[in-house]
């Protein structure tokens, strides 16, 4: 049996943050395929969490708040703590927390685009444009610090390459909800293969990063430090 190493926590974290990615997007594809059967084109995937199975895609909505601080544990297990990092997990931890919160305020759906005719509604449009908004910043300044990061350098492309999926998704569905109705699902579906995808690569990298031994408790304080 291989003795634990002070990477064991961010492995599992990142672990855990790509096993989120998988089983929510397998959830989010089984609910496509029941009633009231959502069109993926037009329809705004918080519609999934309306109708009989609604309450799956809820807890769908947990599990990616849940998904998110996994990746953020095992980001901030990587190399020292700076400020873009702090900055940036702290951005998609909000982006996490209004995911969590959209379980509880039910979108109010519409024949087309976005529909906000009851408070409920109107608190989940908001939450939903403010998670999207801080989902995406934070990634943004993560993509940039993985740039400077000796461990994940060479992750940095594809990080780069996700995050302006994101963005242009996220950009596409603002001028979807204006002018294009009928395309703000496929919009919605684009930012969040981006979002997910970026915390796929990223949890990846960090999983093949290589296990540290324990540094020697003999060795002074400072040393043990550089170790870590």
């Amino acid at each position: 049996m291989m003795p634990r190493t002070p990477d064991g926590a961010r492995r599992r974290f990142a672990t855990a943050a790509m096993a989120g990615v998988a089983i929510y997007v397998l959830v989010d594809v089984v609910l496509q395929f029941l009633p009231p059967y959502y069109s993926v084109i037009s329809d705004a995937e918080s519609n999934l969490a309306v109708g009989p199975f609604g309450w799956i895609m809820n807890l769908n909505f947990l599990g990616r708040a849940l998904t998110t601080l996994c990746a953020i544990a095992a980001i901030n297990r990587v190399g020292p703590d700076t400020g873009p990092r702090r900055t940036g997990a702290v951005l998609m931890a909000a982006g996490g927390l209004c995911s969590a919160i959209l379980a509880f305020f039910p979108t109010d759906v519409a024949d087309a685009g976005i529909l906000a005719a009851t408070t409920v509604g109107i608190v989940h449009l908001y939450v939903a444009g403010l998670g999207f908004m801080a989902a995406l910043t934070g990634m943004l300044v993560l993509t940039r610090w993985t740039r400077s990061s000796p461990e994940l350098a060479k992750a940095h492309p594809a990080a780069f390459t996700l995050a302006a999926i994101a963005a242009a998704g996220l950009a596409s569905l603002g001028l979807a909800a204006a002018i294009g109705p009928d395309l703000l699902g496929l919009a919605e579906r684009v930012c969040l293969a981006g979002v997910l995808g970026w915390v796929l690569v990223v949890c990846a990298a960090i999983r093949r990063l290589p296990r540290r031994p324990w540094p020697d408790p003999l060795l002074p304080r400072h040393s043990r430090e550089r170790i870590l």
